[in-house]
């Protein structure tokens, strides 16, 4: 079987920037190369075109094309004939690309199209409660209707994108997956009163909240240091650096303590889990998200949100805790109870990787995976 997938981001030298969906391509299309799969990754917006093999995966590297008007419309029709092109002469048998931005609306492919929410811009304005540009949900909601069919990572993200676009076709759900022998326990003891936050500095993730957050921490355990490792993402609302709102938030104590990493490889962000004492992933957005995935691998203790996806993945108090992020004084309480119990850290974290073995390792959402593409390609 030959499958294909689109996707604005994949973790790759040559790529631009990637998050948490190039990831959870990346593990699913390796694992299928092993299941000896043929695999294309059609990569968009990116700076050159490239294409070439690697580690049994072709990969298709498109440069994003700028037009004087109908752009979205325009490089929309570009791709679907260089993917098109490819599909016959590769015999691609399905295609699968993100909800994200309704990419595939208006194309038509040679071979089944499978959409996989991962979490649509009309999802995360909901979530977030804001006001979405009208362009962006006719997209969306034309891609998943012209779909021949859909995923998602989640329940929770199905149900609530089924709702928002009024979907009458079934959504098959199969989580995100990380390879939990490339995650996993160093064995290293963490630095005590290290708590850590990785991924994008932004609104959406709870971080504003974490600020506050950690000036609670720091009244009843000064030693207590907080890592923020990811880039500054421009802030939604106002328009200015999310890191200058986080610190404009923190008290002088507490601004002293946080250390600023910046974008990380994928080596170093691994190194900064394992030193952690207690992670915090306080977000108000996500499907289902692999940060958290990562963290549980690597037998790390969590203090997550507690919204939707949330109870998908986490196991309150046995993996860590759920809280909601905006009951500040609940969540440092959580987050000091780690920090002060290494016992009670290592438990939840040999929990957490326990779960993530059972229900989140590749070598099981790969067969699901499989299953999934044989009833599409009959």
């Amino acid at each position: 079987m030959h499958l294909a997938f689109l996707t604005p981001e994949y973790p790759h030298s040559h790529s631009t920037p990637s998050g948490g969906l190039g990831t959870s391509i990346k593990n699913l299309a390796e694992q299928l190369v092993k299941k000896e799969f043929r695999i294309s990754i059609f990569i968009y917006g990116q700076e050159e075109d490239k294409v070439f093999e690697e580690n049994g995966i072709s990969f298709y590297f498109i440069k994003q094309l700028h037009y004087d008007f109908f752009g979205w419309y325009r490089y929309r029709k570009y791709l679907e004939f260089y993917i098109n092109k490819v599909i016959l002469d590769k015999k691609i048998d399905a295609l699968e690309a993100p909800d994200w931005t309704g990419i595939t609306a208006f194309m038509k492919f040679q071979c089944p199209l499978v959409i996989r929410m991962n979490g649509s811009d009309s999802y995360f304005c909901w979530l977030e409660g804001r006001p979405q540009k009208k362009k962006n949900f006719w997209f969306e909601n034309l891609a998943l209707k012209n779909a021949d069919h859909l995923l998602s990572v989640s329940e929770f993200t199905a149900s609530k994108t089924r709702e928002i676009f009024g979907l009458k076709k079934e959504i098959k759900v199969i989580p995100n997956s990380v390879d939990v022998e490339a995650f996993r326990s160093t064995g290293e003891a963490p630095t005590p009163d290290t708590i850590l936050y990785f991924g994008s500095i932004i609104r959406k993730k709870g971080v504003l909240e974490l600020a506050h957050i950690f000036n609670l921490i720091n009244q009843q355990n000064p030693n207590a240091r907080l890592i923020m490792a990811g880039r500054d993402v421009p802030d939604i609302k106002t328009g200015k650096s999310t890191r200058a709102l986080f610190e404009k938030l923190l008290n002088d104590e507490s601004r002293k303590k946080i250390t600023w990493t910046g974008s990380l490889p994928y080596q170093e962000v691994k190194a900064q889990i394992s030193k952690a004492a207690v992670i915090v992933l306080p977000s108000f957005a996500e499907a289902l998200p692999m940060t958290w995935l990562e963290a549980m691998a690597m037998e790390k203790a969590l203090v997550t949100s507690d919204i939707g996806w949330a109870e998908e993945v986490m196991q309150n108090r046995l993996t860590g805790y759920t809280v909601n992020p905006k009951d500040h004084a609940s969540y440092a309480e959580k987050v000091l109870s780690l920090l002060e119990n290494n016992e009670l850290a290592e438990k939840m974290g040999e929990a957490a990787r326990k779960r993530v073995v059972a229900k989140f390792s590749t070598e099981v959402v790969v067969i699901e995976n499989i299953r999934f593409y044989e009833s599409v390609i009959r």
